[in-house]
């Protein structure tokens, strides 16, 4: 049988508990931590050859999405994809994009800092990147924080695998944009 006190502790330890998760609920966390105010902007699929790769959303605080402010992208993958090729793929884009090859040294560093924000990624997988003008990226893996990059270069060159009219996949570009009626 339970004494008053006890179940004075388990009131206090029960009203403790939801009072922690509500503050916990209203307090942004992960990339949101940046952009509080981030709506969706657009969202989009990539396919290869017909198979879907990823879905592709677009959040910012602002409608009008470009490189003066932050903005997040978050991909979620339909497919096993190792670390590895996601790096390699990331530089072929980048090096396309740009229309000339980078110097050794900017693809050694940047093949490295890939390395760390990436995982092997399977069906379910969510990488979502963070643009921050001036300051460079922070990548998240399932909602938690992977890697930072503080190379504004290297965020711009990355995220206009998307963003840039060059990209790949003018269709998901639009998408993404809020372009499409």
């Amino acid at each position: 049988m339970a004494t008053p006190r006890s179940r004075l502790c388990t009131v206090l330890l029960l009203t403790l508990t939801l009072a922690t998760g509500a503050a916990y609920a209203n307090t942004p966390s992960g990339w949101r931590e940046h952009m509080p105010q981030a709506e969706l902007v657009g969202s989009g699929d990539f396919s290869w050859f017909g198979f879907s790769v990823y879905d592709a959303k677009l959040w910012s605080p602002a409608q009008q999405v470009d490189f003066s402010q932050p903005f997040a992208l978050e991909l979620t993958y339909r497919r096993t994809i190792t670390r590895e090729t996601l790096v390699d793929t990331s530089l072929d884009e980048i090096r396309r994009i740009n229309g000339e090859p980078l110097d050794s040294a900017q693809q050694v560093e940047w093949t490295r800092q890939m390395s760390q924000a990436f995982v092997d990624v399977k069906d379910g997988t969510r990488i979502t990147g963070v643009f921050l003008p001036d300051e460079g990226c922070r990548f998240y893996v399932d909602g938690k924080l992977q890697h930072v990059i503080d190379d504004p270069a290297f965020a711009s060159a990355f995220f206009s695998i998307w963003l840039d009219p060059q990209t790949r996949s003018p269709k998901l570009r639009s998408a993404l944009l809020g372009l499409n009626p």
